[in-house]
């Protein structure tokens, strides 16, 4: 049984997720505001909460800020932005801000089951279809982000089967997703994302997307 705050201004939106909710996860808690200031009264009053759905732009949110209000407020509580925006950086700046994840208002009602499960079972979820956002939109996003580049020769030590796992990590997959669609054991991908984080030199798995992003695998994947 979990509790899930719902927070957003629509209440036409909160009826669905929490259709949504109902339907993937029978006997959930749902509690509902539409602005951040109660957010971050009933995220404070909710010590046991086990996730946050936070709207991107309800009133009070004031961007991302919002966001950071709640994870200074509330630092055990997994935040995810669920929000119509679509732009990659704003994805990635989400995610660099501390929420666990990222839904698309726009996502089908089994992408959104299918997210929330991999967060609640303690992953990271980024929309592989906004992650996989390239060309001359994303060179120009570049120009402007500090997200940290990883270094051609830290690249380099990687391994085929690590390159193959960050690939697939950079597309905002689960281990258990990454363990079916490689064909190896669940294990196995935790040790390569181990190995990984260690070898690229960077301390989470967040940090290793957000690094890998917008690299060209298939170059190193021709050597």
């Amino acid at each position: 049984m979990y509790k899930i705050l719902i927070a957003d201004d629509h209440p036409l939106f909160r009826e669905a997720i929490t259709n949504v909710i109902e339907s993937g996860f029978p006997d959930t808690e749902t509690l509902e505001t539409e602005n951040l200031e109660t957010a971050l009264a009933l995220a404070q009053e909710h010590d046991d909460l086990d996730l946050v759905l936070l709207d991107l732009n309800m009133p009070g949110m004031n961007g991302l800020n919002g966001l950071i209000s709640l994870r200074n407020e509330a630092p055990t509580v997994p935040v995810v932005i669920v929000s119509a925006e679509d732009d990659k950086q704003i994805v990635l700046q989400a995610i660099t801000c501390g929420a666990v994840g990222f839904i698309s208002k726009s996502s089908p009602r089994n992408q959104m089951t299918e997210a929330l499960q991999q967060i609640l079972d303690g992953n990271v979820y980024l929309p592989s279809d906004i992650i996989r956002q390239s060309g001359q939109e994303g060179r120009r996003n570049r120009r402007g982000n500090d997200n940290p580049q990883i270094a051609p020769e830290l690249l380099s030590s990687l391994t085929r089967r690590q390159l193959l796992v960050l690939e697939r990590m950079a597309k905002g997959e689960s281990n258990k997703q990454i363990a079916y669609n490689l064909h190896i054991a669940e294990t196995t991908v935790k040790a390569h994302v181990s190995a990984i984080l260690r070898k690229l030199g960077v301390h989470n798995r967040v940090q290793a997307i957000l690094s890998a992003s917008d690299i060209d695998f298939a170059q190193y994947l021709r050597r």
